[in-house]
């Protein structure tokens, strides 16, 4: 475990220190949350498009749900694991790019995993309707996680746990959404 952690560390560095103080304010964009309402905005119009304002209802809450849970899980891991963000590691910080430091700990990365979240959900709710939508959600959903790489926030396996965390829970909640729609007859 240990030889692992100390990869991480060593693709951590590789890859926050690619980063210039040119790019920062981009990167801080990408990782905000007020930057993306249009793109969800796009989404609910899409939803709606494809299965109305009842179906819509249903969908909203189980995004609603899902987000939460993905949310609260990260919080959970952080606290229980305690592993400490890199821009919070003494031995790393003289060697890495700090744009941004969040709390304490950060096992796993909650960006990557809500993210990651809304890229596998609308990928189930669409994919029938809108081949490529899935490439753009979750190079999206990259672009975001590595975002908290290059930012010094996370190390590369918070963001790896976080996707795949996110992933399956995505999966899992438009299962559920799906099935609650069917169940009431409001998929065209």
């Amino acid at each position: 475990m240990q030889e692992f952690i100390e990869k991480d560390r060593e693709i951590f560095l590789y890859l926050n220190t690619l980063g210039s103080p040119e790019f920062d304010p981009f990167w801080s964009l990408i990782s905000g949350k007020w930057i993306w309402i249009p793109l969800y905005t796009i989404f609910l119009y899409l939803l709606f498009k494809n299965y109305h304002w009842k179906g819509l209802l249903y969908i909203v809450i189980f995004i609603a749900l899902g987000v939460t849970v993905s949310d609260q899980l990260s919080g959970i891991f952080k606290y229980g694991i305690a592993r400490l963000r890199p821009c919070h590691d003494a031995d790393l910080t003289p060697a890495m790019r700090i744009v941004e430091c969040g709390g304490q700990f950060g096992f796993y990365s909650a960006h990557a995993s809500n993210t990651f979240f809304i890229a596998s959900f609308m990928t189930m709710m669409l994919k029938s309707r809108y081949g490529w939508f899935p490439f753009f959600l979750f190079f999206w959903a990259a672009i975001v996680s590595y975002s908290r790489i290059y930012l010094g926030v996370h190390f590369p396996a918070d963001v790896l746990m976080g996707a795949a965390v996110g992933f399956l829970l995505g999966g899992f909640f438009a299962t559920l959404s799906l099935k609650a729609i069917r169940k009431q007859s409001v998929l065209n």
